[in-house]
């Protein structure tokens, strides 16, 4: 029966990096097409996004079978466990790939508005984030997943910063108002995506240390004021 559990958990583990891989390009692509205002990239990322929808369906069957079948215990239990919101976390990460593909597609359509700020910085370290949250779980690496949930808090401040740049453009550029708040939103997209990571990293250390350490800080929910 051993043996037999072991096989559905190799299956397990290189299916979630398949999904993983996925992903993290489609992450990449939506940073792209945002960066060269690239409208045919966005509207492929997202006729894409089935694609990922499913793979997450067959992967919580997948688990919800194991754990039916072969009713693991201890570090398989908790392997099969944060395998199910990994898969979560990143059947969300590829929903705001396709949001900020979708925010990209309406930018595109209008002439572009000079801003105060550029996404390179936020963009490089959210994309450095789910990688890094990727890699520890490969690896089984903690001390790299405890990196990655520090690193939250580096993009909450752009994004904070990015926030008060568009309130305060708003006043100038009124007639630009529609691009300013998508600009917002993909910035939103981009901190979504740094908090999924962080729960990546979260659950990997549930994975190896048995320690579950969400809610390490008050969340933000709400836009800074």
């Amino acid at each position: 029966m051993k043996w037999h559990l072991q096989r559905e958990i190799d299956k397990l583990k290189k299916k979630i990096l398949s999904l993983g891989a996925m992903v993290e390009e489609r992450v990449r692509m939506a940073i792209e097409a945002h960066a060269k205002r690239d409208g045919d990239l966005a509207k492929k990322i997202i006729e894409a996004d089935r694609e990922i929808d499913t793979l997450e369906v067959e992967m919580e069957e997948e688990c919800l079978k194991i754990l039916a079948l072969h009713q693991p215990v201890a570090v398989d239990l908790r392997f099969i466990t944060a395998i199910i919101k990994i898969n979560n976390d990143l059947e969300r990460i590829g929903d705001e790939a396709v949001n900020i593909a979708q925010r990209v597609e309406i930018i595109t359509k209008r002439p572009p508005v000079k801003v105060p700020f550029d996404f390179t910085i936020m963009a490089e370290k959210t994309e450095d984030m789910l990688k890094g949250s990727l890699d520890a779980m490969v690896n089984l690496d903690a001390d790299l997943a405890y990196k990655i949930c520090l690193m939250d808090d580096e993009v909450d401040e752009i994004h904070r910063s990015i926030y008060d740049k568009i309130k305060e453009a708003l006043h100038h550029e009124t007639n630009n108002t529609g691009v300013l708040m998508n600009l917002f939103l993909i910035s939103r997209h981009l901190e979504r995506i740094a908090d999924h990571a962080t729960n990546i990293a979260e659950d990997v250390i549930y994975m190896i240390e048995g320690k579950i350490s969400r809610h390490r800080k008050n969340s933000v929910d709400s836009e800074p004021k």
